[in-house]
């Protein structure tokens, strides 16, 4: 075992470097810290039989594309259903948004895609769907999910 040094140490303290802590304004932003475009990719695995992460997952979504962000709304699984006119009128969670509203939002500025496999387990062709949302394979959400700055949830 080393003894323990009986005088301080000299020089500067071990640690971060001084200067300003890492606040909402040095953190981040849409366009990252290093030059890096960030993107948002949000993954949808649930339909109205979960409101809540339903709500989540379009909440998140919407605002990031409010605050400039890049996003990418994928719907998989039950929320292939919100992609179908009509379907999301049935949404009610008490003190949540109408996802309608919601998904309008995401389409006015980002992009939204439903699953290839999820459309054929359901049926749907892109004609079924609301103007604005793209029928594609998992390649394609593997691909978007790996471009540098890329950031992916998953609801």
């Amino acid at each position: 075992m080393q003894p323990l040094p009986t005088e301080p140490p000299t020089g500067p303290a071990p640690g971060p470097a001084p200067g300003p802590r890492p606040g909402p304004s040095t953190l981040g932003s849409a366009s990252g810290d290093l030059g890096v475009a960030r993107a948002l990719v949000v993954k949808l695995t649930c339909g109205l039989e979960a409101p809540e992460r339903l709500s989540q997952g379009f909440t998140v979504a919407a605002t990031a594309v409010a605050s400039g962000v890049a996003v990418s709304l994928w719907l998989t699984g039950e929320a292939a259903w919100m992609a179908v006119p009509g379907r999301a009128d049935a949404f009610s969670l008490p003190y949540a948004a109408p996802i309608t509203d919601l998904r309008d939002s995401v389409l006015s500025g980002g992009r939204m895609t439903l699953c290839s496999q999820c459309a054929a387990r359901r049926e749907l062709s892109e004609d079924d769907l609301i103007e604005g949302v793209t029928i594609r394979g998992a390649a394609a959400f593997v691909e978007e999910v790996l471009q540098p700055g890329a950031q992916a949830l998953v609801y």
